[in-house]
């Protein structure tokens, strides 16, 4: 039986996927998503996706677990997504091989669990997950602008919805860069980014707690159990979010067909990036801070009255590292909204920089991206935007989907280690995703009372 049998018997069994188009006709598969990159291209898109600034908020994270559950917590949460990823790379390969090449997430999930619904679930998360990531981004660069503006000029009257302004600004016109793959070069750079203000505020943190002027350190706990139960929560759902990569059949289809073994070796190149840094940041910022550390390290480094507790020059070089990065971070998570805009508004027959697609590319993007600023600007929560869109988004994604799709795939005995430690981390993992969703919605209530819209304070 040939591959185009294979693709109209699985079409077949489940149906049409709901709104889509042959590949000839898919501008957002031609133009945003095309297929030209070596495993290495890969390695770096995954590596942007997960290794950014929010690594500078696991202190905060380990805030509310405590060294223990912290390290455990971030030990765990690596290898199941690691396992996860892995899982994944392999169901694409698998549809690839029957001719079923999926470049979308919501593609994948529907033709193998052969259910519409299922298309309209993971294209709702996903988009979740990308704005949040959006409005992220555009909030922690604008508040990287912030500080360093508050070095220079303690008392300028500057706030941070003007400086929010200014990354939207920027964040526009990276926007129009046309497609994934044209992103290699900047997610490189991007991985050294990550390396270097790692280094940075390791070196900052212990510099800070050696010093005549070391803060305090109290790594005790919230009082009430209850308070203690949901912070752990919250936390577990920061640590999600940090690990989380709701784009990995997207940064899969990246590359140049056959993908076969590609995917492993950019896990690897990502997960080794992982290792270095997060575990840095972790350490370095709780064991200074305790449970004093900020939702963002660099904001205890450089607190809002005294002086900063290491070096400017050191801290000021790590912020400017951060806010490039950041624009790399918000490229690669708006890749799935552009491939959505182009596949309704482009004609793939007229080429990519026809003034025909031209046009609209320029008008939806910048719309996009106007939008993620005016949120950013409003809702500053950046601790809360992490554990929320950890709990709802990532969980989902990454924790349970993958199994699912893995065990529907190869459907592995019952009696086997791989069917027990796959429906193990699903259950798992859904109790997780539920409390942790209760947990973090409760303190982004809770945190709504510290401040007016359009405040110039980032909210823990």
């Amino acid at each position: 039986m040939n591959n185009s049998s294979l693709s109209m018997e699985a079409n077949s069994e489940i149906g049409p996927i709901p709104n889509d188009t042959s590949r000839e006709d898919d501008a957002g598969a031609a133009f945003v998503l095309e297929s030209k990159g070596e495993w290495w291209h890969a390695g770096y898109h995954l590596t942007t996706a997960i290794v950014g600034p929010t690594i500078l908020s696991l202190p905060f994270a380990f805030r509310g677990m405590g060294w223990g559950l912290g390290f455990f917590s971030l030990t765990l949460m690596g290898v199941v997504t690691f396992y996860s990823y892995y899982l994944m790379s392999l169901v694409l390969e698998h549809c690839e091989k029957s001719g079923r090449r999926h470049i979308r997430f919501r593609e994948l999930a529907a033709d193998v669990l052969g259910s519409g619904w299922m298309f309209y679930f993971v294209i709702s998360i996903q988009t979740a997950i990308n704005t949040g990531i959006s409005i992220g981004v555009i909030l922690l660069a604008g508040d990287c602008l912030q500080i360093m503006y508050q070095q220079i000029d303690p008392d300028g009257s500057w706030k941070l919805y003007q400086f929010i302004a200014i990354v939207t600004g920027v964040m526009i016109v990276l926007s129009q860069m046309p497609s994934f793959h044209s992103l290699r070069h900047i997610n490189l750079a991007s991985l050294f980014l990550s390396l270097g203000y790692t280094l940075l505020v390791t070196v900052a943190c212990v510099y800070a707690g050696i010093s005549k002027d070391a803060p305090l350190r109290d790594y005790s706990l919230e009082d009430s159990a209850a308070s203690r139960i949901f912070s752990a929560f919250t936390s577990i759902c920061i640590i999600a979010a940090i690990y989380g990569n709701g784009i990995l059949p997207e940064i899969q289809a990246t590359l140049a067909p056959p993908a076969t073994g590609k995917m492993v070796k950019g896990l690897a190149m990502c997960y080794t990036v992982i290792f270095i840094t997060f575990y840095s940041a972790a350490i370095s910022g709780y064991w200074v801070f305790g449970n004093k550390a900020n939702s963002n390290i660099l904001n205890s480094l450089m607190p809002d009255e005294g002086p900063a507790l290491a070096p400017t020059w050191v801290l000021g070089l790590a912020v400017i590292f951060v806010l490039l990065q950041l624009f790399a971070i918000g490229l690669v998570y708006s890749q799935v909204a552009y491939e959505i805009m182009e596949k309704k508004s482009a004609d793939v027959k007229q080429g990519m920089f026809s003034k025909r697609n031209l046009i609209p590319r320029l008008i939806l993007r910048s719309l996009y991206m106007i939008i993620c600023g005016f949120f950013a600007a409003m809702l500053p929560f950046f601790g809360d935007i992490n554990a929320v869109v950890g709990a709802i988004g990532f969980i989902p994604l990454d924790f349970i989907l993958p199994m699912l799709l893995y065990n529907m795939t190869y459907k592995p005995p019952r009696s086997s280690y791989t069917f027990w430690i796959n429906n193990t981390i699903m259950i798992v993992f859904t109790c997780v995703g539920l409390l942790g969703s209760f947990s973090s919605i409760r303190k982004l209530v809770h945190d709504a009372n510290k401040f007016k819209p359009f405040s110039s304070d980032v909210v823990d």
